[in-house]
């Protein structure tokens, strides 16, 4: 537990990024109408990973990273978050319900580092 278990890239236009990693790699991507935001799923080598519409602007030119983010497998949802915001960490997307999947949410670190957490449950809804 608490690896690196999931990647997710944040698109303005997902359709446009699934057919540029398609092209690129191989990666099929695939529309999961179950979630409720733009996602769309795919499977690399075992690794699993999704495309997602962007929830805010993209960062301008010289104002750090734009990049993946990765979510880490976590036991308990809850006792994790608790743990991240005693840390100094901030809620930037609160706990859903991947259905049949798991429950996930997203946290910033101290420097505004984006990153997910998930708690793998089959009942989630």
């Amino acid at each position: 537990m608490n690896t690196i278990a999931y990647f997710e890239i944040q698109s303005s236009d997902p359709k446009r990024e699934a057919a540029f990693y398609k092209a690129a790699f191989g990666w099929k991507f695939v529309k999961d109408e179950e979630i409720p935001i733009e996602y769309y799923r795919t499977e690399i080598g075992g690794m699993r990973g999704a495309l997602l519409k962007r929830p805010v602007a993209i960062p301008t030119e010289g104002f750090g990273t734009n990049a993946f983010t990765c979510s880490i497998r976590v036991e308990n949802f809850d006792e994790t978050s608790a743990k991240i915001l005693k840390a100094g960490g901030q809620i930037a997307l609160p706990k859903f319900a991947v259905p049949g999947r798991c429950w996930q949410g997203y946290f910033m670190d101290p420097d505004h580092n984006t990153f997910g957490i998930f708690q793998d449950d089959i009942e989630a809804k």
